[in-house]
């Protein structure tokens, strides 16, 4: 049993993993193949009776309380058929059997079909019970119907019917699954107050799943407090939500804490939970917890699937292991674990992060080999991988091998493309790209007007980035700080320093707030055209406007002031980056031991010019 406090984890740890002294030795894959090697057999991944609740989490609430009458329908024609047949029969059936045909077409997710019928029921007078009306609010829920849902809800009391526990939870459970948390909170209040339905586990489950879902760890604990005083027991589905909430938030310690709680009230884990928990150490770099992790589930005799793997491997390869992650996707392989797109995605990013290309491209055409594994996101990161290392034409040839594959490329890989097209100066490749990105349907982000943008000042494409501008305000779209500081830098690098002022002072009016990078670029600008009253004037509205100065814009601003000869300004500036906390940086410095060198300050000003260095 773990610790209810662990020493080794800390939610306020710091996100880098590196150097993880557990991670250079071979450590992990002996461990794994140690502890596998004898039980590779007779695992399971969860309990063999997993909580009833788990209903809410894949998304079955009505429960189908009558033996089957009707056959089994396999599909919605069959289904259709024997519900004519239902109709020509003399006396009809009864409203069970109808809804029973109702609660088949839902499990095959035909739910405008389920209302359909329900109105063609309603036409010859077939009255609905309340196990129909839960079926359509189900429907109207995943149909995104809410006020039709809600409807129904007020169909139950005008014909006399109470609403149970799980006709309250789909309806709870449909506004949880559209993020209105209000509204669900609201339904969920209502049947606290009314006391005649009482909320069971899967209605609190479903109501704290909503509120992990935004990131509201607290309030779900909360619920779960109040759950335990209204006499309901929490259940495995109930702490691994919460758990995977707090790991996903890197408070692990919590997320522990919690884990050691549900194991003292006699609530046994499963893969799901552990997999939360092994996420969350890696994450913030425990990789001994991690370890620790997997012996104790190993000893429960709960073996890691595929998504615990898939957790190594990602871990692994962002540390830059690639070996020791191949190792352990060779260790799946031996176990009967089959490694999925995730795998491979993880291991073909780890060899992508470390250069080696070719070894990527092998792990790309082994997924090709085994049929329809290659996904788009596969086909991004080996673009991504040829764009970093400046293999542009590899990059484009996997890109159109994802069109001979019928692949279709979405806006990051039209992105990264166009940016390694830019940044190799091939800058027309890339604007032909951005047409035919436009023409197939894929609408261009921020990110793709910026990359452009950037792409064609770099290239000395000034007027045709103007252009680019235009039309994208002509759009009416809504350009951020980003887009306008590219064009701002732009300008100044051309030297069209008066254009530059009136892009940067055109902000205010469009309602576009300069960051600190925009007033930098700016002041750079200004500097290098020898305009260091304007420069300094910045300087001093940044504060004024709420944008501190940073380290970057004092150095900025100080280089400007000593390559234009204004030694005693730049000093009296140097003082005050001092005061702020800030230091010279190495291109500031190299100017600054220079002055010293050439005695062009006063000597009395050395002292100050040292603790700046």
């Amino acid at each position: 049993m773990m610790r209810q406090t662990r020493p080794c984890c800390s939610s306020s740890s710091s996100s880098s993993t590196r150097g993880w002294p557990f991670l250079h030795s071979p450590t992990l894959v002996v461990f794994i193949n140690n502890h596998m090697s004898t039980r590779s057999r007779g695992f399971h991944s969860q309990p063999p009776n997993p909580a009833k609740s788990r209903e809410t989490h894949r998304g079955t609430l009505v429960r189908d309380n009558h033996p089957p009458s009707v056959p089994h329908v396999c599909n919605v024609e069959h289904a259709l058929k024997v519900f004519d047949e239902m109709l020509q029969r003399s006396p009809l059936p009864s409203i069970v059997r109808f809804t029973q045909i109702l609660g088949q077409l839902v499990k095959l997710k035909h739910y405008s079909q389920v209302i359909t019928l329900n109105r063609q029921m309603g036409l010859i007078g077939i009255g609905p019970d309340h196990y129909t009306l839960s079926i359509i609010i189900n429907c109207y829920c995943h149909l995104n119907q809410m006020g039709f849902s809600l409807s129904v809800l007020a169909q139950f009391f005008k014909l006399g019917l109470q609403p149970s526990v799980t006709t309250y939870t789909t309806l709870i459970n449909g506004f949880v699954l559209k993020n209105r948390m209000a509204e669900a909170a609201g339904i969920f209040s209502k049947m606290l107050h009314a006391g005649h339905c009482v909320p069971d586990v899967v209605t609190f489950n479903t109501l704290i799943k909503g509120l992990c879902m935004k990131g509201d760890n607290s309030a779900a604990i909360q619920l779960l407090r109040k759950m335990e005083e209204r006499g309901r027991k929490p259940d495995i589905f109930t702490y691994s939500t919460i758990i995977d909430s707090l790991c996903k938030d890197t408070l692990v310690v919590d997320a522990l804490n919690l884990f050691s709680e549900m194991i003292s009230r006699g609530i046994a884990p499963d893969v799901i939970t552990y997999n939360s928990l092994i996420q969350g150490v890696c994450n913030i770099g425990q990789w001994k917890e991690a370890k620790s992790l997997l012996n104790e589930m190993v000893s429960r005799n709960i073996f890691p699937n595929v998504v615990t793997f898939n957790v190594l491997v990602d871990t692994l390869c962002k540390e830059g292991m690639v070996v020791e992650a191949k190792s352990v996707v060779e260790i799946m392989i031996q176990r009967d674990i089959e490694p999925n797109v995730i795998t491979y995605n993880s291991l073909m990013d780890g060899y992508c992060l470390r250069g080696e290309m070719d070894e990527a491209r092998k792990v790309f055409d082994l997924m090709l080999s085994k049929a329809c594994m290659v996904n788009v996101r596969s086909c991004n990161i080996l673009i991504n991988g040829y764009c970093k290392h400046k293999k542009i034409d590899q990059a484009n040839r996997v890109f159109q091998e994802m069109l001979c594959r019928k692949l279709v490329p979405d806006t990051i890989t039209y992105n990264t493309l166009i940016d390694g097209f830019c940044k190799a100066g091939r800058i027309q490749v890339a604007e032909k790209l951005f047409s035919q990105m436009q023409g197939s349907g894929q609408l261009p982000d921020l990110r793709s007007y910026a990359i452009l943008l950037d792409g064609l000042c770099g290239n000395k494409q000034l007027c045709t980035a103007m252009e680019l501008l235009r039309e994208m305000e002509d759009k009416k779209l809504e350009l951020d700080i980003v887009i306008y500081t590219i064009i701002i830098e732009g300008l100044c690098k051309a030297g069209k320093l008066e254009s530059a002022t009136d892009v940067f002072s055109s902000l205010s009016s469009k309602r576009v707030q300069p960051d600190v990078k925009a007033y930098n670029v700016m002041i750079n600008g200004l500097c290098d055209g020898g305009l260091l009253a304007e420069a300094e004037k910045l300087l001093r509205e940044m504060g004024e406007r709420g944008c501190s100065p940073n380290d970057c814009t004092y150095n900025t601003i100080i280089r400007g002031f000593i390559n234009n000869n204004e030694t005693s300004r730049a000093v009296g500036l140097i003082q005050e980056m001092v005061e702020m906390g800030f230091s010279a940086d190495a291109s500031t410095t190299e100017l600054i031991i220079d002055l010293l060198s050439k005695d062009k300050v006063d000597p009395a000003l050395l002292s100050l010019l040292k603790s700046s260095l």
